[in-house]
């Protein structure tokens, strides 16, 4: 199994026949003052697996700090079913994760964690950054 997709977006869906559609992709976000509060993530995810990893695995996301504190843990399972005989058995599965009203601690690097079966396959970066204050005009 392989994580063939990973990013943040301001939103993502999944339609009826799998599709994602994903809007507003970014790996920054600036804010005026810290602690800050954001108000939507969509951690978009596709799994690609084959024969070999069918049935449930343990799904593990983390979002750490810049010192490597967890801001958010939260676990759960995906099951997977084979694909069709045209693609070898492979399936594309598709996951979104909508983290609403976040808060940012400080600026810096921080990075959203995948762990499948307690591996890790794959962080995402998100860089925070302080806005400089408007000069005052006299």
């Amino acid at each position: 199994m392989d994580v063939d997709l990973a990013l943040l977006a301001d939103a993502a869906t999944i339609d009826a026949s799998g599709k994602l559609n994903v809007l507003g992709v970014f790996d920054r976000i600036a804010a005026a003052e810290f602690p800050a509060k954001h108000g939507r993530v969509s951690l978009v995810l596709r799994f690609s697996a084959g024969l070999e990893d069918a049935g449930k695995h343990e799904l593990a996301i983390r979002l750490r700090d810049p010192s490597g504190g967890e801001v958010v843990g939260l676990n759960g399972s995906i099951k997977l079913g084979a694909g069709p005989a045209s693609s070898g058995g492979r399936v594309k599965v598709p996951r979104v994760l909508n983290l609403d009203g976040l808060v940012f601690e400080e600026p810096g690097p921080y990075t959203f964690e995948v762990l499948v079966d307690g591996e890790l396959f794959t962080s995402i970066p998100l860089n925070l950054v302080q806005n400089k204050a408007p000069r005052s005009q006299a």
